[in-house]
């Protein structure tokens, strides 16, 4: 079953809903993406979901959790999805894993009596509940606090009301110890018994130790080698405790130099957001949500096996977030895919409201990784014209 809603759905999903035949709830969103395809009403979609003894349902947007919670009230979807969104009782709920970790809950108002060096060195502030690293701010000394507080603020006016509370809420924060290490990005999803199945693992690398975009996220056969089993066993234990089953889920970790495993967050009923996901099948060659509807498990000694050398990355193209888009009138797509010896799909985005221009897939060899280290860097408003 399919929640198909804003911002973005991809060309694959698309194909996927349409391919598999399963029921998609119809929305806005829904008719404008699967034009022809025959949608399921509210009520008749729910009654379908509790018809079924074992249903699975996906959606690609946040945007639909109220929806969930609103008629989907009698299942285990609601509390499932409460305890992992809400950055606060995730953390809660796994404090005794890592009793020396600090973090805690402050409102946008309360923002000037945060003490910063309560912390004893840098911390990172970003909405209880969040997406796409909007509003997130690492500080990296306690002076520092006041003018990360007034960005929070500008933050929390600036995007209230592009994602629904549900998805984005910019009056609750949590701050917590920055967590050192190499970034990871997990797909991942919890069969009918509660065991969990890894569709993907994406390396997220940075351009600095303040960098929180979302620039470049890598796929490679040395890094599932690296990271598979860890993060099974994690992702199982993680499961126990917030009784996952027969969901999907996108959950972000940092490996340390020790070795020391650390969850960053939870995000359920998804894989990742916008089109992040859509990077299996150009890495892999296998959909996701073909994957988890059909509970099928990647053969991962194989494909890494055929995809040895190669590196397959997605490249987020975005932009600054005081650079009003309202005032661009021209990107020079062609130039930016240029940067790249393989590029393979490039999906524009158009909408003003967001701070990215386009995703961008592209594949090189392992020997030619530089390409993907230099765009961390690079100044994407030089492809933009303005007003």
């Amino acid at each position: 079953m399919f929640i198909l809603d804003e911002p973005y759905v991809s060309p694959q999903l698309r194909r996927a809903a349409t391919r598999l035949g399963a029921p998609v709830l119809d929305n806005a969103c829904a008719r404008r993406a699967l034009p022809g395809v025959q949608l399921v009403g509210d009520d008749d979609f729910a009654r379908r979901y509790f018809e079924q003894d074992h249903p699975r349902l996906y959606t690609n947007s946040e945007n639909a959790l109220g929806w969930i919670r609103d008629h989907l009230a009698g299942s285990e979807l609601p509390a499932q999805i409460e305890v992992l969104k809400d950055k606060v009782r995730f953390r809660e709920r796994l404090a005794d894993l890592d009793p020396a970790y600090r973090f805690e809950e402050v409102r946008l108002d309360a923002l000037d009596a945060v003490d910063p060096t309560s912390f004893g060195g840098p911390f990172v502030a970003k909405p209880a509940v969040g997406f796409f690293s909007l509003g997130v701010q690492i500080v990296e000394d306690p002076g520092d606090w006041p003018a990360a507080a007034k960005r929070l603020r500008a933050a929390a006016e600036r995007f209230r009301g592009l994602y629904p509370d549900a998805v984005l809420d910019l009056d609750r924060f949590v701050l917590e110890q920055v967590i050192e290490g190499d970034e990871f990005a997990v797909d991942a999803y919890y069969d009918d018994q509660g065991a969990v199945t890894i569709v993907n693992v994406l390396e997220h690398p940075f351009a600095h130790g303040a960098d929180v975009s979302d620039r470049v996220y890598r796929v490679r056969p040395a890094v599932i080698e690296r990271t598979h089993d860890v993060f099974v066993q994690h992702l199982n234990e993680l499961g126990r405790r917030a009784g996952l089953r027969k969901v999907p889920i996108h959950v972000e970790f940092r490996i340390a130099e020790d070795g020391t495993v650390r969850p960053i967050e939870a995000n359920p009923m998804r894989f990742g957001g916008w089109c992040a996901a859509d990077i299996a099948s150009h890495g892999w060659g296998f959909c996701p949500y073909t994957a988890f509807l059909q509970d099928k498990r990647p053969d991962w000694r194989r494909l890494c096996e055929e995809q040895s050398g190669w590196t397959t990355a997605l490249v987020v193209a975005d932009l600054p977030a005081d650079l009003d888009r309202t005032r661009v009138t021209a990107i020079d797509y062609d130039a930016f895919t240029a940067r790249f010896s393989r590029p393979l799909e490039l999906r524009r985005v158009e909408d003003p409201r967001h701070p990215v221009f386009a995703f961008l897939f592209v594949r090189v060899r392992d020997d030619e990784l530089d390409q993907l280290d230099e765009i961390l860097h690079a100044d994407l408003t030089k492809y933009v014209r303005l007003d």
